[in-house]
């Protein structure tokens, strides 16, 4: 073998190498990667039941119903984003912070009766709202931030932007 062969074959060698390496990384990645789903995503086309999903949105009001299995907690609830609302099982202590017509994050999978959740995550303080949630809510016209805090869950189901453009107090005139 000549040289300049060996040399060649070295290279084919080290890029096989590093393609077999980017490949087995991306396939651990891809099984680690967790999607964000609004309820009317969830209603429209479902997750498949072994995928891991965040589900977010905001609490209906009046939705909480707490019961105990042994010794475990376990309380179920519904999650909207004003277009839809999906069912959410949790086995386990909720957050302080979570509340009825608050945001909040779910992560779990989707199972034949709702929303079975691992985690829930809830708001930290009044005016934080994850980003995803906040872009699902403007997305389905129910709150533009430029008109003030999100509106209620009990008001979502008659209340547009329009609506809250005509509620909002004006803005002031900005100079040119």
């Amino acid at each position: 073998m000549t040289r300049k062969t060996r040399r060649l074959w070295l290279v084919i060698a080290c890029v096989a190498c590093l393609g077999a390496a980017a490949a087995l990384m991306l396939k651990a990645f891809s099984s680690d990667i967790v999607f964000f789903v609004t309820p009317s995503q969830v209603v429209s086309k479902p997750p498949p039941a072994d995928r891991t999903v965040r589900l977010g949105g905001m609490v209906v009001a009046g939705s909480v119903k707490r019961e105990k299995n042994g010794e475990t907690p376990i309380a179920r609830f519904e999650v909207t984003d004003g277009q839809a609302a999906v069912t959410v099982r949790y086995e386990g202590i909720l957050p302080d912070l979570f509340r009825e017509g608050q945001s909040v994050v779910a992560v779990g999978t989707m199972r034949p009766d709702g929303f079975s959740a691992s985690e829930v995550l809830a708001k930290h303080d009044e005016t934080y709202m994850p980003k995803e949630v906040a872009e699902a809510l403007k997305k389905s016209g129910k709150w533009d931030p430029r008109f003030g805090p999100p509106p209620s869950a009990e008001s979502w189901n008659t209340m547009t932007v329009q609506d809250a453009k005509k509620n909002a107090p004006a803005a002031p005139a900005t100079p040119p």
